[in-house]
């Protein structure tokens, strides 16, 4: 028999446990499958506006497509990442994961330290490889029910440690022409990199509206015992989810190669922190059930127009890390305190 969920709204006391006339709490993926990321974009229009006073060349076409061009691989990477954390887990192994995927795709397009040339085929690899350490994390997870935050410590550091055994004496540098075309090349003035990131935050967003990956998601992360309940395969979804986020973080680690023209160790340096605070401030629930791939979409493209505003107004780097801390504890606070009562649990 298929699993079937509840419209929006029912509530079945055998689901739960709770008596007939015991008040039902609102399912969270009813409450957030849907909603529009209103608050962040509040924050960068409000970003805008105190810029347009302070340094109105934050708001040239110039520096607008710097922001994006910015924001192209974590926005790449806070989409896998938004698909584990509905789910309530959390994934720390993004920037090992790059660091592997990055020299294997330097490694196998024309390169300065081989002769192997695989074209664009080697982005495909560099998925390839993300998404074996994504495999990793995910059946730890799933099947054997090790936590989520220390399991990817762990691939983190596989990741490094495949990375380094690749790097060798020196970096690879890329000599793909078509490769590095991906950042070089511009179309309708935005680089080919910004529109891969479209493509994937629309597939994303496909998938997570239109299919049942994308239902059970918000389910998962409501209650796992409801989603048990109802005959959801809760650990096959939650291993595909670590998949998928190692997947996308393959490929936002070749478009950074592409980027940068180089296989580096430390490609993904800083990004875990950038897309993990994009996708709270998006206003997605790190306790899962809640928020969606547009809204860390949005959520990183404040993170990077904070950044770069600040650069553009002479703020010292060590202040600029203070306000990204400050924001981010702000967003996670304000973000949860209407849920707070109903949070059993405090991961």
């Amino acid at each position: 028999m298929k699993p079937t969920l509840a419209p929006a709204g029912h509530h079945d006391p055998r689901a739960t446990g709770r008596g007939a006339d015991e008040p039902a709490r609102p399912g969270r993926a009813a409450l957030g499958s849907h909603t529009f990321p209103t608050p962040a974009l509040s924050v960068l229009a409000l970003i805008a506006l105190v810029m347009s006073f302070v340094n109105p060349s934050f708001l040239s076409p110039g520096n607008l497509g710097a922001v994006a061009e910015q924001s192209a691989v974590p926005a790449v990477l806070a989409v896998g990442l938004t698909f584990v954390i509905l789910m309530g887990g959390i994934d720390l192994s993004l920037e090992g994961t790059m660091a592997a995927a990055s020299l294997t795709t330097a490694l196998l397009v024309a390169n300065d330290r081989n002769t192997i040339d695989l074209g664009l085929w080697a982005i495909a690899a560099g998925c390839a490889v993300g998404a074996l350490i994504g495999l990793v994390a995910g059946a730890a997870v799933g099947l054997l029910r090790v936590p989520s935050f220390i399991v990817t410590i762990g691939t983190w550091q596989i990741g490094l440690g495949v990375a380094q055994l690749l790097f060798g004496d020196t970096p690879p540098r890329v000599t793909d022409e078509s490769f590095r075309a991906l950042a070089d090349h511009k179309t309708a003035g935005l680089p080919g990199i910004v529109w891969i990131a479209l493509l994937v935050v629309a597939a994303g967003w496909t998938l997570q509206r239109y299919t049942r990956f994308g239902r059970y998601a918000y389910v998962i992360g409501g209650s796992e015992e409801t989603a048990l309940l109802s005959g959801i395969p809760v650990r096959a979804y939650r291993a595909a989810a670590f998949v998928l986020a190692g997947a996308t973080a393959g490929l936002a680690a070749a478009m950074a190669t592409a980027r940068s023209g180089v296989g580096d160790v430390g490609i993904g340096t800083g990004l875990l922190f950038t897309t993990i605070a994009g996708v709270v401030i998006g206003g997605t629930f790190l306790t899962g059930g809640r928020g969606g791939v547009l809204h860390s979409l949005v959520g990183v493209v404040v993170m990077v127009a904070i950044a770069n505003a600040m650069v553009l107004a002479g703020v010292s780097s060590y202040i600029q890390q203070t306000v990204q801390g400050v924001v981010v504890v702000t967003a996670a606070s304000l973000t949860l305190w209407r849920a707070r009562r109903r949070l059993r649990v405090i991961k």
